[in-house]
């Protein structure tokens, strides 16, 4: 049985640790997509680099989708990195503009990858999915409403695909981390304790482990926080 990987927002920094690992990994073909071509190719022949764009636009997400062919001797694997952050303001200072940006990027271009994911599993041997959601989705902190309902609404939908994806052998998981261990978020807390934080490369581990068991562990959110200091 071939086994095929996608990986959407490849070019991030998330993106690239966990490219970097599953790319070691005994996937036949990788697909890389993101809107930007990386800019440091893995150089190996099993991978291609895909161009997308806005993916909370439907017809993007299908042309995404064109690229791969369903095949019933095939296993198909897709790990989403896309969302954003944006916080800052309690509620009722939250304009609609803002509330709406967050539910458009974290949990409507999740659902429709998830959604053409589906169909393509659909007419294949079976698959699994994960999606990036993030600690404050099941629990809530001040000042990141928008970003946190998003996240939240993104669990329940992997728990609910999880559901109904057991019709056509699908299995949907979500990681959740904390803190990513990014140079952005370097930046961004630089007096904070990198060590506890959570590495790119490390969560490419995790998702490789539920893909490797992908037949029997869905329906779950991996909750990555605190590292041991071991």
């Amino acid at each position: 049985m071939r086994k095929e990987l996608l990986i959407f927002g490849a070019n991030g920094a998330l993106g690239k640790g966990v490219t970097k690992v599953l790319s070691q990994k005994d996937f036949d073909k990788i697909y890389l997509f993101d809107s930007k071509l990386l800019d440091d190719k893995i150089s190996i022949d099993k991978t291609v680099n895909v161009q997308i764009k806005d993916l909370t636009k439907e017809e993007n997400v299908i042309s995404a989708f064109s690229q791969i062919k369903p095949d019933r001797d095939t296993c198909y694997f897709l790990f989403s990195t896309i969302g954003g952050f944006w916080g800052g303001e309690t509620i009722w200072e939250t304009k609609l503009e803002d509330w709406n940006r967050m539910i458009s990027l974290n949990l409507n271009a999740n659902f429709l990858l998830a959604k053409h994911f589906s169909w393509l599993v659909k007419a294949s041997a079976g698959g699994s999915i994960c999606i990036t959601a993030a600690y404050t989705a099941e629990n809530p902190e001040a000042m990141k409403g928008a970003y946190g309902v998003s996240k939240s609404a993104l669990v329940h939908l992997v728990k609910t695909l999880a559901i109904e994806g057991q019709k056509i052998n699908l299995s949907a998981n979500a990681i959740s981390p904390y803190i990513i261990d990014t140079p952005a978020n370097r930046s961004w807390m630089a007096d904070a304790d990198f060590s506890k934080w959570i590495k790119p490369e490390e969560i490419g581990e995790v998702v490789y482990s539920l893909f490797s068991n992908f037949s029997y562990i869905s329906g779950n959110v991996i909750t990555l926080k605190d590292r041991l200091k071991v």
